[in-house]
């Protein structure tokens, strides 16, 4: 229903489909020249890039960046990929601590289950359910159920160990061809966080998530968060170009 009133809201709703439609179909029908030419740009631009064939490959090659590093702590935001790819379960034994930040994924993170829905990963849960998961694990208030409250608590658990963090693993919603660069859309800014606060960001990248142009980027952020949650606006786009600070960055293909 709150997807149907935002897609009514604007007159070319269906133009905007279209357009999205012909540009992902232009891109896959040329998709070797715009992956070398996201791969040189990339590079250009200071990036480390890597090609993982499968998700075992792609587990194997994160891991060995981070332990290149000597990455005790990594912080994790945005990326249902590597969710498709088992790496937290992977790194499980590796004595590496992979710390989730989205709140939905902390939730299940810290209740030892799977994500149970692509977009909304806790949707199964009642804040009840929350209460009850935060006050076992973060020792919050048994008997305070109230949203904000539960919201504040992991926030204000989970920011000092994103502060600590020796890496920081995020998702791509587009990956730019023409300038090399990744865009992550987020309602809660810890795509930020995790790739400019510590001082190595590494970015899991499928390459369906390519497009040609930055000026096609406006097509897509306007149909994004009205198709997944029914919202007018993503409240924050990082557009991530290369290394900050001194730091590396990779992206694993």
């Amino acid at each position: 229903m709150q997807r149907d009133k935002e897609m009514h809201g604007i007159p070319e709703w269906e133009e905007l489909r279209q357009r999205a439609s012909d540009i992902k179909e232009h891109t896959l029908s040329h998709l070797d020249e715009y992956l070398d030419q996201f791969i040189t740009r990339a590079e250009a631009n200071g990036v480390h890039v890597h090609f993982a064939r499968d998700a075992a490959e792609h587990n194997q090659i994160v891991h060995e960046i981070l332990t290149q590093h000597d990455a005790k702590t990594v912080i994790k935001s945005k990326s249902m990929l590597t969710e498709e790819c088992g790496f937290r379960h992977y790194m499980a034994g590796t004595g590496i601590e992979v710390i989730e930040t989205d709140l939905g994924e902390r939730i299940q993170q810290l209740d030892n289950e799977e994500p149970s829905h692509v977009v909304v990963p806790a949707v199964h849960k009642t804040r009840f359910d929350v209460a009850e998961v935060f006050s076992r694990t973060m020792g919050t208030d048994p008997e305070n159920d109230d949203a904000h409250y539960l919201a504040e608590s992991q926030r204000m658990h989970t920011r000092p160990l994103i502060l600590e963090a020796d890496a920081g693993l995020t998702g791509c919603n587009f990956a730019i061809a023409e300038t090399g660069t990744v865009v992550t859309c987020t309602n809660e800014g810890n795509a930020d966080l995790s790739a400019n606060v510590p001082p190595l960001h590494i970015a899991s990248i499928g390459i369906e998530k390519l497009i040609p142009r930055i000026a096609d980027l406006g097509v897509f952020i306007r149909l994004l968060s009205r198709s997944a949650l029914g919202s007018p606006i993503t409240q924050y786009t990082s557009h991530f170009r290369g290394p900050r600070n001194g730091g590396e960055m990779h992206i694993v293909l």
